[in-house]
């Protein structure tokens, strides 16, 4: 299959395929978690939730009772997550008490994964 970066497409079809200059950035993470129980951990996903929102990004992901990892992207239609949003979500991560091994991705783009 070909590359689709590599294809000369016309600006118009470029911003239906969210390409080059339309395309959106979005970064990954990973964490460890230690909640003793539903309570705990059901709290500390509605806080993250509403620091997520907060901060006008957007979260995909899925967790068990020990780890937990996640997609960010942000709200705007054409716009992408920041090398800042990257920054308050490692330090809002690292600052839960119960939350540990903290892992930040890069800046990529979730569509055209190379």
């Amino acid at each position: 299959m070909n590359n689709p970066a590599k294809i000369n497409r016309s600006r118009r079809l470029r911003k239906k395929l969210y390409m080059d200059e339309f395309s959106i950035l979005g970064f990954g993470f990973t964490c460890e978690l230690a909640f003793e129980n539903e309570a705990e951990l059901d709290s500390f996903f509605d806080e993250f939730i509403s620091f997520v929102e907060s901060n006008d990004l957007h979260i995909a992901g899925g967790s068990d009772d020990e780890s937990f990892d996640g997609f960010i992207t942000s709200i705007g239609r054409y716009e992408s997550a920041t090398e800042e949003d990257r920054t308050a979500v490692q330090n809002w991560l690292t600052a839960q008490e119960k939350v540990s091994e903290v892992v930040i991705g890069k800046l990529e783009d979730p569509i055209y994964v190379d």
